[in-house]
């Protein structure tokens, strides 16, 4: 007997073939249909895949390259012993993670320590968008409904997804090992860069295995993506806490064994190779991908598990001008993101008090770095300004992105076949984006304001606090204007901003510490306008980065204008 699935999601048997009463006859048949078309649709799916999964594998593969080498020719012993000071503080346990082996700190266990957790949130976001793109949205698109028309079993494309973006981890972590392990750092054995590789694989794998869920939870592919997205983030925000609890000697150290990014670090490969917490990884991929099968018995084809809400008899006049429809299109992806990032802020900002009532414990490094003793609040509230610029810069980059995703999902032209111009659409999209961006940075710095004043007593914090994180919006705004740029012009290279956001992020983060060039450091638009309150703002800064976007939001909008739409 062969199940079939029609067009409307319901399931029908094949006829033509003799009823056979015997239950295991049954139960054979009925396992074997559920992935018929496998490998048919993981053909396509590599035929869909041959430029992006390349792109991806190797870009991660040559970021690591990148990373190991840099260190390894630019740093010293001195420099070395210095960063290992500097890696001590709390706040770096917060962003890398505990740093095994710093006691005897080598080059190898310092780029594993200090550069492994970034790796890992790439190869998260990897394998999230792929997830998403071979499953939620294909049955957004309805292209998923030409397949189940074919004879295909019900998990067949949840499973060649799976399959697809799981190999696909595999393949970044080996060649990250490789790329590690023949690089300018000389880590010896190879079983520790493996284990490297292995680690941040796991990550991805686990990530792959969460979306394979949260596609089956709503009949949206930007909501999907969201939702594992938060995953992301609050598994970054629990290992955080977790790591810098353990830095700081706290009790809070066991958080991080729940975060698979803190399973990941704890193999602490070059220190105490372990594999073993692998397992963990492991078993959540089991055990999440028999959720999502689950799930998947458990709907319609294109419908979630969440069931969409009828809209209203009558629309809002709001919704009559393009501004308004864009606002509604982002407004649930907008709420979550305040949600976290305000819960962030607040958390992080709770810690203003004891990083200042253990400042004299500090060694002088971190106190020069964070202002000095006098200065360690202001440091603090001013560092965490421009990590929270990069957190909204994340967001700003996707929803800039979802202009594609409307384009290819042949929902713009038929907002194109009315009065609404294409050059309204595009400003439109891109000022409520830009109004979303200062909206997070001012609550960030609300957040950050209310729990830095809340440990310290000290209300005065709040002032400076809100404006250091309001001011860091243009440099947000700018790799908005970017993504905007390359939209209008050529939407398939997109994702080269990314490329610029990680360079630009990591130069802000590191490049001092490195001793890099002041000109390398000039290329980061993290690092002109100021950790307010720690540092003075620069007004040149915040004009020229505000001017240079509308310079780019303005090319962006004269190249949509030029080219014609895609629509596959």
């Amino acid at each position: 007997m062969t199940l079939l699935t029609s067009s409307d999601g319901t399931h029908r048997h094949n006829e033509s073939r003799p009823h056979d009463s015997r239950h295991g006859r049954h139960a054979e048949d009925r396992v074997g249909s559920e992935a018929t078309g496998l490998w048919i649709l993981l053909r396509l799916m590599v035929r869909r895949d041959r430029w992006r999964a390349p792109i991806w594998i190797l870009g991660l593969a040559a970021l690591t390259a990148y990373f190991a080498n840099a260190i390894a020719v630019v740093m010293d012993d001195g420099t070395l012993a210095s960063m290992v000071v500097f890696a001590k503080n709390p706040v770096m346990g917060l962003i890398t993670g505990p740093g095994y082996g710093l006691d005897e700190i080598t080059i190898p266990r310092f780029v594993v320590g200090m550069y492994g957790v970034f790796l890992m949130l790439g190869i998260a976001m990897m394998s999230i968008t792929t997830m998403t793109r071979h499953t939620r949205a294909e049955e957004q698109t309805g292209r998923a409904e030409l397949i189940r028309a074919n004879v295909t079993g019900r998990h067949t494309q949840l499973l060649a997804a799976l399959i697809g973006t799981l190999v696909m981890s595999l393949a970044a972590g080996f060649l990250m090992s490789l790329a590690f392990f023949f690089s300018e750092a000389h880590p010896d054995p190879l079983s520790s860069a493996l284990l490297f590789g292995a680690g941040i694989a796991a990550v991805g794998c686990v990530f792959a295995a969460v979306t394979a869920v949260t596609v089956q939870l709503t009949s949206f592919a930007r909501a999907a993506s969201g939702i594992a997205g938060a995953v992301l983030a609050a598994t970054f925000v629990v290992r955080g806490l977790g790591d810098m609890s353990a830095v700081a000697g706290g009790d809070l150290a066991w958080l991080s064994w729940l975060s698979p990014l803190g399973w990941s670090q704890r193999t602490a490969p070059y220190t105490l190779d372990r594999w073993a917490p692998l397992l963990l990884s492991l078993a959540a991929v089991v055990v999440l991908v028999g959720l999502s099968m689950f799930l998947q018995s458990r709907r319609d084809l294109s419908a979630g598990i969440f069931a969409d809400r009828l809209g209203r008899a009558r629309a809002s006049s709001s919704l009559s001008t393009s501004t308004g429809l864009v606002f509604r299109l982002q407004r649930a992806n907008l709420v979550w993101w305040s949600i976290g990032i305000f819960t962030m802020a607040v958390v992080f900002g709770s810690f203003t008090g004891a990083m200042e009532e253990g400042a004299d414990g500090m060694p002088p490094e971190i106190l020069d770095l964070m202002g000095g003793s006098g200065g360690i609040v202001d440091g603090y509230l001013g560092y965490m300004s421009l990590y929270f610029a990069m957190i909204v810069a994340a967001y700003a980059i996707i929803a800039a992105s979802s202009l594609r995703a409307e384009e290819s999902g042949l929902r713009t032209e038929p907002v194109l076949a009315t009065a609404v111009g294409r050059g309204s659409w595009v400003l439109s999209w891109t000022l409520v984006t830009l109004l979303g961006s200062l909206w997070l940075m001012i609550l960030a710095g609300v957040g950050e304001g209310l729990g830095a004043s809340a440990s310290t007593g000290d209300w005065s914090l709040m002032g400076p606090a809100v404006l250091g994180h309001t001011a860091q919006t243009a440099s947000v705004w700018i790799l908005l204007g970017l993504a905007v740029a390359i939209y209008g012009f050529a939407p398939r290279l997109q994702g080269l901003v990314w490329i610029v956001f990680v360079c630009a992020a990591a130069l802000a983060l590191f490049g001092q510490m490195m001793r890099l060039d002041q000109a390398v450091l000039d290329t980061s638009v993290f690092v002109h306008i100021g950790q307010y309150p720690a540092q003075d703002l620069s007004a040149e800064a915040v004009v020229v980065l505000t001017a240079a976007t509308v310079v780019l939001v303005a090319l962006g909008v004269l190249g949509f204008r030029r080219r014609n739409l895609t629509t596959a």
